[in-house]
């Protein structure tokens, strides 16, 4: 919970308040301290006793951490786009509509 309070208060500093002209600086910083997460992460599996043995389960582990929400979020994504957005054929008979419509228009001619 932590951490999401922490990231709530860098989203709202970083989109009101957070000076323009230190962007690069920001984005350099985030950069090191990401390989430096990942630096320490690795020293920290590589001093386990039994690393290369518990390999196997930790990346199956971390697999499934990845494929699980991955896969319901196209899922979802999916679902929400079927129902949300129109269909192709839709769009084409609207884009055709309008195209009639304007030559119409400019033709003077009424169509149904």
């Amino acid at each position: 919970m932590d951490i999401l309070l922490v990231m709530c208060a860098g989203v709202l500093v970083g989109s009101r308040f957070f000076p323009e002209k230190y962007k690069k600086i920001n984005e350099k910083l985030q950069v090191a301290c990401t390989l430096l997460l990942i630096f320490c992460m690795g020293v920290t599996l590589g001093s386990r006793e039994n690393f290369l043995h518990e390999l196997g389960t930790l990346g199956w582990t971390s697999f499934l951490f990845f494929l699980l929400p991955a896969g319901f979020s196209v899922i979802l994504v999916y679902g929400l786009t079927r129902k949300f957005m129109p269909k192709e054929q839709n769009q084409k008979h609207a884009k055709t509509k309008r195209h009639k419509n304007a030559l119409d228009i400019k033709t003077g001619m009424e169509t149904e």
